[in-house]
């Protein structure tokens, strides 16, 4: 039997969230699955990703097969830098964005000035 670590759609119509299952290959998206390992919530800001990386490295073990999306969450979480041995990386932090000052406007028409000066 060929594991598969993949996403297990859930919510309502319009508004998925996912959870991170152990499933069989041959079963559907939505079908059995073999044990839960997480939930994957993209539509909330930021998005939310809560994995169990002891059974999911357990599982990777063991012969399991993420599929793409699911190994990029895996990244995210550090089961993937824990499984294979690699150095977490560091979080992602979004910098403020820059703050506009009066100081700006005041030097563009300072220069402008002083342009006009040497003429």
């Amino acid at each position: 039997m060929a594991v598969k670590l993949r996403l297990m759609r859930m919510g309502k119509k319009k508004q998925p969230t996912y959870r991170v299952v152990a499933a069989d290959s041959r079963s559907p998206r939505d079908g059995r699955f073999i044990e839960v390992l997480g939930f994957y919530n993209p539509r909330s800001e930021p998005s939310v990703i809560e994995i169990d990386n002891d059974k999911a490295v357990g599982w990777l073990k063991n012969g399991a097969r993420p599929t793409e999306r699911v190994q990029k969450l895996l990244t995210v979480s550090g089961a993937w830098s824990e499984f294979t041995g690699e150095a977490a990386p560091a979080p992602f932090v979004a910098d403020a964005p820059p703050v506009a000052s009066d100081d700006g406007a005041e030097d563009a028409a300072e220069a402008s000035t002083d342009a006009g000066e040497e003429e």
